[in-house]
This record gives structure tokens, sequence and C-alpha cells, in this order.
């Protein structure tokens, strides 16, 4: 998304606006959310549906109604709703901001799971794997660096708050562990 629009006929989420200048305030996201349709990610190219054939093991056009950025991309707080099917991964990987810091080198996400269950690996930035972590309804996790994700039963719901802005594509967002992870 370059520039962000409301997408009409919303059910679901409010964007409440300033009525002097139209800047949006505030947004609610009822938990009966539904409408991932009307905010499609961006998939505009073959190399974009072969990272997330890779990257997610999903199949791209699927990306597009299981996975909502609810916010503005040039945002600083990045809003994601996602919602796979069992067995729907995201690859060992972390965040790097536009403006590392020294102590917070990474952008830090919060993934809340608001239904069903997915299982959370942790890493480092160097690929050492920490563990598991099981997300069950109302369970939230902060990640400082590398993470994966495991959607473990239909109809998981999870909402993903990330530091922002989201770079021009999703490859772009990310680091890739797999070649650290694969060589531990």
């Amino acid at each position: 998304m370059t520039e962000f629009t409301v997408p009409e006929g919303l059910e679901h989420v409010d964007y409440y606006k300033s009525p002097r200048d139209d800047r949006i305030v505030a947004i609610h996201i009822r938990a009966e959310f539904d409408e991932f349709e009307k905010y499609p990610p961006f998939i505009d190219s073959e190399e974009e549906r072969e990272h997330l054939r890779k990257a997610y093991k999903v199949d791209p056009e699927s990306e597009r109604r299981n996975k909502a950025h609810i916010t503005d991309d040039a945002w600083p707080l990045q809003v994601i709703m996602l919602n796979r099917d069992p067995g729907g991964t995201t690859s060992a990987h972390y965040h790097v901001p536009d403006t590392p810091l020294p102590d917070h080198p990474t952008r830090h996400q919060i993934l809340l799971c608001q239904r069903g269950s997915a299982r959370i690996g942790v890493y480092t930035t160097e690929g050492d794997f920490l563990g598991d972590v099981m997300l069950r309804p109302h369970d939230l996790i902060l990640m400082l660096e590398g993470h994966e994700v495991e959607f473990l039963e239909k109809g998981t719901r999870l909402i993903e708050i990330k530091q922002g802005p989201f770079p021009v594509t999703d490859e772009a967002d990310k680091v890739d562990l797999q070649d650290k992870v694969a060589a531990r």
C-alpha cells in the first residue's frame, strides 16, 4: 500500500477521524472482524508471490483472505490481523528498523492470540533457538529478536502489532534466519 484508504462498507472496523482535517485519530477493531479481503496485502509481482510461498508456506491468493493490514504502512505502529489454516507458518526471521538503536537493533513485535492456538519459536538474531511458546486465547508475546509462527488450529486468529513503518515489500520487512537456523 502506498497511500492508505479506508475501505468502504466495513462492519467490524470503525475509523474515528478529525472533523478538521479528516486524519485518523483512532481505530476500533471488533472481535468479530472477518473483512480480510478489504485489506489485501500487496502482492504485485511474481517475485512477491514466490516470497510468500517460501517464507510463509502459503498460497499467495489465500493470503488476501487471511491477512489484513489495518493501518497505513507509513505509520510508526502497524496493526495486522492474521487468520491462517493449521500448519500455516512463517520461517524464523526478525525485523530491522529503518534506524536501529544500539540497544535495540530490531523492530519489536507483539502477537496477541484472539482465538485458537499458535506455536511461537523464539530465536536470537544469530539464529540460536531459545524455545517454543504456545499462545492460546488472550495470551500475548513481545518479540524483541527472532521468531517463527505456526498456526495450530482451524480458525486461529492472531493480532500482530509491530513497530513501523512497513517497508516497501514484505521481503524487505524482515531478515530470514533460515540459513543460520539450518547451520545449528
